[in-house]
């Protein structure tokens, strides 16, 4: 269900600023729209796994108000970060 750490390095390469920029709303969202996609796949074969479900909405929450904070600090920023990870807002 969650995701390895090769996988979060690579993340932060590609939507980080450096190699460790971890912490950046960018890097933030990368991340938690892997595990989301990630526990998605997780509650189609476990319908009934309701704590998973629960931290999925707080996840889905969590990464509505990060790029809530990069859409109010940068509109093209937002709009090319949702391009890339092919979200649907």
């Amino acid at each position: 269900m969650s995701i390895t750490s090769e996988r979060t390095a690579e993340l932060i390469k590609e939507f980080g600023k450096s190699d460790t920029d971890s912490g950046s709303a960018t890097v933030q969202v990368a991340i938690l729209t892997e595990r989301i996609v990630n526990l998605t796949e997780h509650l189609k074969t476990h319908k009934k796994d309701f704590g998973s479900r629960r931290g999925l909405l707080s996840m889905v929450g969590q990464r509505r108000s990060l790029l809530d904070y990069i859409k109010a600090g940068d509109e093209s920023a937002y709009k090319d970060l949702i391009a890339r990870l092919g979200l649907r807002r």
